[in-house]
């Protein structure tokens, strides 16, 4: 077997290359008029693959399906069994091919934090020492709201003409999430991302993206090196 060069390029620890990241997110759901239906799968990407590239840890892709809360019908979502499912078996193809021993999930969906109740499994099925880093969600604020749209901006994937109407929540009732009446009686973070958008509208910030994403990538940079401090 060929030896591999592990201390080559601009890694510092030879074993980030036992950690990989990858992306969940969303492909299927709607985010307004100024934002594509795949936003969340983007950020997510966005983010994991900055921080393979700033921490030498391996860049995994992403995760396919999505998982949501039955009270929010937004897009096309997928049980939490289906995610929980396809999450091993990516997972275990990342070990057998790559050696990867631990990983950071970056997830850039709300509905999918139920899967912090199946990591368990996860790890159990795949031998791997899972962390859920989910920093975006916790700082982008309202569903299509002035976090996302900036970082929209960013990513160059930002309909500014439409950005007039992205406070329309009559037609796009997912924005804020305001049309979901039981999710917001059932969570007051949703209820006050609802609010949020009624009282304060949107705007975009291009700074305030580049913010968002400096935070969430640092975060996962700090992920990675507690991973490393385990070694």
């Amino acid at each position: 077997m060929v030896e591999l060069r592990l201390t080559a390029g601009n890694v510092t620890n030879p074993n980030v290359h036992k950690i990989g990241v990858i992306a969940l997110g969303s492909h299927l759901e709607n985010h307004g008029p100024a934002l594509p239906i795949d936003t969340d799968s983007k950020i997510a990407s966005y983010i994991a693959f900055n921080s393979s590239l700033r921490s030498g840890a391996k860049y995994l892709g992403i995760i396919y399906p999505a998982h949501e809360l039955k009270e929010i019908n937004h897009g096309i979502h997928n049980s939490l069994e289906e995610l929980t499912e396809e999450i091993i078996n990516v997972l275990n193809s990342a070990k057998k091919f790559l050696g990867i021993e631990k990983v950071v999930i970056i997830n850039g969906h709300g509905g999918n934090l139920p899967i912090v109740t199946t990591l368990y499994e996860i790890e159990e099925k795949t031998g791997l020492i899972i962390t859920l880093n989910s920093k975006i969600i916790e700082s982008e604020g309202p569903h299509g709201g002035t976090g996302e749209l900036s970082m929209g901006k960013v990513l160059g994937i930002l309909n500014e003409d439409e950005v007039k109407n992205q406070t329309n929540t009559d037609t796009y009732g997912e924005i804020g999430l305001t049309a979901f009446h039981q999710a917001r009686a059932n969570d007051p973070n949703i209820e006050e991302g609802a609010r949020d958008i009624a009282e304060n509208g949107v705007y975009v910030d291009e700074i305030y993206g580049e913010q968002l994403f400096e935070l969430a990538i640092n975060s996962v940079l700090l992920d990675i090196e507690k991973l490393l401090d385990s070694y």
